[in-house]
């Protein structure tokens, strides 16, 4: 969650419940139970570890304005590059690739090819393994399930890929502007 604020603040300044409004659009249902206190926790945090810097608005000073600091890019950039396995978090690495469309600080095409970089390379390790493996062995079950769920992860990154790609650029821009 950290990460998807840093992102979105990287794009524009903002106050946290404006970051609240553009995280739960880009999530669509998954947003719909974020607890708005999640965001000023988040915030709190965030300026704690001199990743944001907050001020007040000169027209409404019982409201804050959240920017993000030159420690936060580098923490956005380093996470957009970042690659997850074997624990992808779906809503995360959505959340990533509509804050690399929207920030620009990262192609989303380039973020999903090394992913699938990663899954594949981790594929071929599992079917090595699974293939070494004997058929009675405990362990062969857990390996089927590792190289059926990395084939899934896989396709579903096609989807992504795919979806990235028939967007219109007036949707894709809408959705720059949620982020």
């Amino acid at each position: 969650m950290q990460d998807a604020v840093l992102a979105m603040l990287a794009k524009e300044p903002s106050h946290g419940y404006e970051l609240r409004a553009r995280l739960r659009r880009s999530l669509g249902p998954f947003g719909e139970p974020m607890n708005p206190g999640q965001i000023y926790v988040t915030l709190s945090r965030l300026e704690k570890a001199g990743l944001v810097v907050c001020e007040r608005v000169a027209e409404k000073p019982d409201r804050k304005v959240y920017a993000v600091t030159p420690a936060g890019q580098e923490r956005v950039a380093a996470w957009l590059t970042e690659v997850g396995w074997p624990k992808p978090d779906l809503v995360e690495f959505h959340l990533k690739l509509v804050a690399a469309a929207a920030s620009r600080l990262a192609d989303p095409v380039q973020l999903i090819g090394a992913q699938r970089r990663e899954l594949l390379r981790t594929l071929r390790e599992a079917q090595q393994s699974a293939l070494s493996e004997p058929p009675d062995s405990p362990a062969s079950a857990l390996l089927e399930g590792v190289v059926l769920r990395l084939q899934a992860d896989l396709r579903w990154l096609d989807a992504c890929e795919r979806g990235s790609a028939q967007r219109p650029s007036s949707q894709r821009r809408n959705e720059s502007e949620d982020v």
